[in-house]
């Protein structure tokens, strides 16, 4: 009853894109450090290219689109991979220890990044699709 509801396709995308999200973020920070958030940033950009994909191609109108798949894939998998909410905070944290140069260039390369990346991948995905 729930997954025919897309309840089920949410709970198993997000759970999936949380193990994603924290797979790659504890990657990054063991390469690169943390003295900046590069796993945030990493995350929130290949999840705006994801989607923009993901819309290319199941959302073209030559394509029969199906729920679940959008469901699983848009408002689970990838709403369970990015995240905003760490954005904000790590930004936050930033401002607070007065590195103002990157609290600025985070919110900068993550939001016009992210549209950005959305944008290439909506091409892309229609090209595919």
């Amino acid at each position: 009853m729930i997954v025919a509801s897309g309840l089920g396709w949410v709970m198993l995308g997000g759970a999936l894109g949380g193990v994603a999200r924290v797979a790659v973020s504890n990657t990054l920070a063991r390469w690169i450090g943390t003295a900046f958030p590069w796993g945030t940033l990493v995350v929130n950009l290949s999840a705006a290219f994801l989607i923009g994909l993901a819309a290319g191609i199941l959302l073209s109108p030559d394509l029969s689109t199906t729920p679940q798949a959008w469901t699983l894939l848009a408002a689970g998998l990838l709403g369970g991979y990015s995240t905003v909410s760490s954005l904000s905070l790590q930004t936050l944290s930033l401002w607070q220890e007065g590195r103002l140069l990157a609290a600025i260039s985070n919110m900068t390369i993550s939001c016009l990044g992210g549209i950005a990346l959305a944008a290439a991948g909506w091409w892309l995905g229609g090209r595919l699709g």
